[in-house]
């Protein structure tokens, strides 16, 4: 009875409920806000949290969207919280903590059930299956997440921080159930059990880098190739100091893009196979060596699959394991693979040739129809150092994705997942974990209309992003991504009065609707004004739906041709 964790004893004790400690070990993660929906099921959660100090809870239009919410503020600030209800609640949010495993960004979803009375007498209570079975919606998370666990007074010491570790270490979700008549309870205290560090096994470190360096030394030209668990797991300041020590290019992967200072001398831009810059294919794909950190061998990462990395010239590292040529090293983490990369002595003579970008010439008169060549270089110049940039999926994800970013430019993007409506939603979680930096979201009006919502929440919540939305008359990507057919009435979507949602929503905001490059001059001049006061929605009409970035043109000719010898 004498040991102790956090000032409780050991045994029951009432100096803590179970709803305190689980709020006190989020806060201890830098978590200050909680976003859900309340439930009856969770009222108990939720008024533990309203008496607690430090951590507010943040309501949302929906459970989806909060999830969405919840991914985008974990994506700034580390780790992020949800709370949703039984059944109904958590279903609801089952899509976006999916995506969120899909993209290792931890969450830690939190469920208030029936009370424990009603479930172990297996009464058919609302919100469930009506069977008895109240085990089942765990079941579901299983897959989705990395840990699942039912809180208990018995067991809450235990498992809240087993749950935060595994989040932690592995960059995605877990989830916890507890039961709504448990939250008052006191917790029983246990001397803490610490997980398991991951450690580098040094023999196994030794034999990778021994191996590397074999490569290396027969390499006239290496690139570094930067992707998303990069990022993730936190390997930029790593990246950038491998770079500068060997003076190799960098490019990135869409899903990465944004992983390394796009201002950096040594960085050429994002490597896209068939579909991007012939000039930075042409650096990666002539080396003799690439360096792949993070490496996400995805269809919408590399092109279709187009990207052409030879196998035998691949040093692959991943944040617990690397790959050289056919070689697997397991065991070794990738910050101790990328400071031992740094002290081999490798370094290439010369200076790093850049190309010019896709959009570094402002193009198109002020009189001109808005088309995708001459609205991306005006958002290119419109971003500033420090901003934060989401990006819907979509039509806006292959043109921003060739965008130069400012250095400090934090960049959102859920390419992989690639759940359409994510953005908004994410971007309101940006907005409540920075409040004081600029939020700039980009969106089409298909992806807006089925997340608008949460443009009510960033007015309730004050939130004053800048929300371009780029009307190209339904689901332009969808057109291009399907070749058998044309003219698809299921692509299309209603028209809405996109400037007039502030308003509907019961709030102040800058709207404007353009439909040439000199009113969106105008409008862009206006809006960095006026952001600092309230919300700006700029409508971006197309002149043609179905204009495109010229990612999208080169995508949609592969796709053309591979139904063709499919034919």
């Amino acid at each position: 009875m004498e040991n102790q964790m956090n000032g409780i004893q050991t045994g029951y004790t009432i100096s803590k409920t179970l709803g305190e400690y689980l709020f006190d070990c989020l806060k201890q993660e830098g978590i200050t806000e909680i976003f859900g929906i309340p439930g009856d099921y969770n009222f108990s959660l939720l008024d533990t949290l309203e008496r607690y100090a430090g951590i507010r809870f943040i309501n949302g239009r929906n459970e989806l969207n909060s999830g969405y919410a919840a991914d985008g503020y974990a994506r700034m600030k580390g780790m992020s919280a949800l709370i949703t209800t039984f059944g109904v609640g958590e279903m609801s949010a089952c899509n976006a903590i999916a995506g969120a495993n899909s993209e290792h960004v931890p969450i830690i979803h939190i469920v208030g059930s029936p009370p424990d009375t009603a479930q172990k007498a297996r009464k058919l209570m609302h919100h469930t299956l009506l069977d008895g079975d109240y085990d089942v919606f765990r079941k579901v998370y299983e897959p989705i997440t990395a840990y699942t666990a039912v809180l208990t007074p018995e067991n809450a010491a235990i498992e809240i921080p087993n749950a935060i570790s595994i989040a932690k270490q592995k960059r995605k979700p877990v989830y916890l159930v507890v039961a709504d008549d448990l939250v008052m309870k006191p917790v029983m205290a246990h001397q803490k059990a610490a997980m398991p560090k991951v450690m580098t096994n040094p023999k196994t470190l030794q034999a990778a880098v021994d191996h590397m360096k074999l490569m290396l030394n027969q390499a006239q030209k290496t690139v570094l190739l930067v992707d998303v668990k990069t990022q993730r797991f936190h390997l930029q300041e790593y990246i950038r100091k491998l770079a500068e020590s060997m003076n190799v290019p960098v490019a990135s992967t869409m899903f990465g893009k944004g992983a390394f200072d796009e201002s950096h001398p040594l960085f050429i831009g994002v490597y896209g196979g068939d579909f991007g810059s012939s000039e930075v294919r042409n650096t990666v794909e002539n080396a003799d060596c690439v360096i792949a950190v993070g490496l996400v061998w995805a269809d919408s990462n590399t092109a279709d699959f187009t990207a052409k990395l030879n196998p035998l010239q691949l040093i692959e590292v991943q944040p617990d394991k690397a790959k050289v040529g056919e070689a697997e090293y397991l065991n070794v983490l990738a910050e101790d693979i990328l400071l031992a990369l740094q002290s081999t002595g490798y370094k290439l003579q010369g200076t790093v040739s850049k190309g010019t970008g896709p959009y570094d010439r402002l193009v198109g008169q002020p009189d001109e129809l808005l088309s995708a060549v001459s609205y991306y270089p005006r958002l290119q110049r419109l971003l500033k150092e420090g901003d934060i940039v989401v990006v819907e999926t979509g039509t806006f994800y292959y043109g921003m994705g060739q965008i130069k970013l400012p250095r400090g430019v934090t960049y959102i993007v859920e390419g992989g997942w690639q759940s359409i409506g994510y953005a908004t939603p994410s971007a309101y979680g940006a907005c409540i974990a920075e409040p004081t930096k600029r939020i700039l979201l980009f969106t089409g009006d298909g992806s807006l209309q089925l997340t608008a919502q949460e443009i009510s929440s960033m007015l309730y919540y004050g939130c004053k992003p800048v929300i371009f939305v780029l009307n190209n008359d339904g689901y332009t990507i969808e057109k291009y991504l399907n070749v058998k057919t044309e003219n698809q009435t299921y692509n299309k979507v209603p028209k809405w009065s996109y400037t007039k949602l502030a308003e509907a929503f019961g709030g102040d905001a800058f709207t404007v609707t353009v439909h040439t490059n000199g009113e969106l001059d105008e409008a862009i001049n206006r809006a960095e004004t006026e952001c600092g006061r309230r919300l700006c929605i700029i409508e971006m009409i197309a002149s043609d739906p179905m204009d495109a970035p010229d990612y999208m043109l080169k995508m949609r000719d592969y796709m053309e041709q591979q139904e063709k010898l499919r034919n």
